[in-house]
């Protein structure tokens, strides 16, 4: 099993969401967070300038079988992606053990 998590923009979490379900992630967590990231400089709106260096996202974590993995991975590279600074970053860690609480289930059953 792997957990999969991803830090994308808020602007593109609704199509995350909707590309994972397609896919049959259908189970995920996910927090607003704020992070500092690489771009220094600011932007202009209207003539008022905005400070970039701590930037609203959306942290998402997902734990898939082995073999939804980089499905997942793809989807989100896919569909998370403008091109632009900022987009945002996924990190693959192993899992090793995953419990439904419910029934006890554990293993590839305790995801599913």
């Amino acid at each position: 099993m792997k957990q999969i998590e991803a830090i994308i923009r808020k602007s593109k979490f609704d199509d995350v969401k909707k590309a994972l379900h397609q896919i049959e992630v259908n189970f995920f967590s996910y927090w607003d967070v704020t992070g500092v990231g690489n771009e220094k400089q600011g932007h202009v709106y209207r003539g008022i300038s905005y400070s970039t260096s701590d930037i609203q996202r959306r942290y998402l974590s997902i734990v898939v079988s082995d073999e939804f993995a980089q499905r997942t991975i793809d989807t989100i590279l896919e569909v998370a992606y403008t091109g632009n600074v900022g987009d945002g970053k996924i990190f693959v860690s192993e899992i090793l053990e995953a419990y439904r609480i419910r029934t006890k289930e554990n293993g590839q059953s305790g995801i599913n």
